[in-house]
């Protein structure tokens, strides 16, 4: 089956090498489909996640671990991001939040399309070659970044990360939308998922059977 421009087969191939959906940490490298829209196809390819910082942020610091999740695409500093060629989409298989304990302790809560998981993506943000210093004790890099973009929480998700939720997509005409069209028709992706389409899979650690040293 194609999604997204590439066989399924294809992408989930790459989600068990990478572990994506089983990591929410920022500066991570993750696989993302679309990258490019070349007349051949969109690509498959490996970026670090987290978008440039706003400059007003970084005032005092010496590193820019990026920005991993984009609301406010009305910024001028999101601006130059928003045409067709930096745009993305992510696959996942599941998400997690942090569910805020009793005890004050924060693990995560998983959320899939259904109990078995199925292949969705993520509406992202991309740019090539950014140079910056992402950690300290690696220096300064030029690579390519990407950052997911985010809404207002569904029911379930809202219960226990009541900030946000990302912009999710499930069939490939929300896909096609998203790499094709003009920003402002584009965005009307940005918005939550209907409140029974996500289910918690899991709590804790990564519980989903993939085997991220096979």
């Amino acid at each position: 089956m194609s999604f997204a421009g590439l066989s399924s087969s294809t992408v989930n191939t790459m989600i068990r090498i990478t572990g994506i959906g089983d990591h929410n940490q920022p500066d991570w490298l993750i696989t993302i489909n679309g990258m490019r829209n070349q007349p051949e196809g969109r690509e498959l390819a490996l970026v670090r996640w987290g978008m440039p910082t706003p400059p007003k942020y970084l005032v005092g610091k010496k590193t820019d671990p990026g920005v991993t999740n984009i609301r406010n695409v009305s910024s001028a500093h999101w601006r130059r991001w928003l045409g067709v060629e930096s745009r993305c989409v992510v696959p996942f298989t599941s998400f997690s939040e942090n569910e805020v304990m009793p005890d004050g302790s924060r693990p995560p809560i998983w959320f899939a399309m259904s109990e078995t998981r199925p292949l969705a993506f993520f509406a992202g943000m991309w740019t090539p070659k950014w140079t910056s210093v992402r950690k300290l004790k690696e220096g300064e890099v030029s690579v390519d970044l990407f950052g997911f973009l985010t809404t207002e929480p569904n029911k379930l998700v809202g219960t226990y990360h009541p900030k946000a939720m990302p912009v999710i997509l499930t069939k490939r005409e929300e896909i096609d939308l998203w790499m094709t069209a003009p920003f402002k028709e584009a965005l009307t992706l940005q918005r939550a998922l209907a409140d029974d389409a996500l289910v918690v899979v899991a709590r804790g650690g990564k519980k989903d059977g993939v085997n991220l040293a096979a």
